[in-house]
């Protein structure tokens, strides 16, 4: 008897675990509102960057990651968009403009020209941790409270607070790229790969 109770189960989980293969799971896409959990993990985040841009180093990009993981779930922001927000910003790290390595500004935070190339954080994390809280700013009201002290410099100047709820207001506000929304989203749809 209980041979047979052991074997139907074990059948019925092969039959389970067959049809979900054969069927396709859908694995759900990257969400384009910045408020809400983001999808990817930490590996996943570093997989897409490293297709992007491999001469950088895997441990240093995966830490990176996580920082973006870790400060994004405190904050209640999306993870996924402002990892691909950081891409987008730095080129992949490759920076270039203003904004160089070792200001730890992933996100061009205060950078307007040669006299104002932006905010410089002495650590990966305050970087990562100002980009999400400026984020914060942008898809949050008032009413909604940082969890972390606020490093932020810039923070206190986003008015209107929560003008941005998806990454699409972030054209024309964020930067000045009508455009910046529509680069955010091919990114993202290349992250749902991952």
């Amino acid at each position: 008897m209980k041979k047979s109770i052991l074997l139907t189960g074990l059948v019925l989980c092969l039959a389970f675990l067959t049809s979900c293969v054969s069927t396709g799971l859908k694995k759900r896409p990257c969400s384009e509102v910045l408020t809400e959990r983001g999808v990817k993990n930490c590996k996943q985040l570093c997989s897409f960057f490293l297709e992007n841009n491999p001469a950088l180093e895997k441990k240093y990009i995966l830490n990176l990651a996580k920082l973006y993981v870790k400060e994004a779930s405190y904050e209640g922001i999306n993870s996924d968009c402002a990892f691909v927000q950081m891409c987008l910003e730095t080129g992949f790290l490759r920076f270039g403009n203003l904004v160089t390595k070792d200001m730890n500004n992933f996100c061009g935070l205060g950078s307007i020209d040669a006299s104002h190339p932006g905010e410089k954080f002495e650590s990966e994390q305050e970087g990562v941790r100002a980009h999400i809280q400026h984020l914060h700013a942008y898809a949050t009201t008032s009413d909604v409270k940082l969890k972390n002290e606020c490093i932020d410099k810039r923070y206190k100047y986003v008015n209107p607070r929560g003008k941005a709820p998806t990454i699409y207001e972030l054209s024309g506000t964020w930067a000045s790229d009508k455009g910046y929304g529509e680069k955010l989203k091919k990114l993202l749809s290349k992250l749902d790969n991952f």
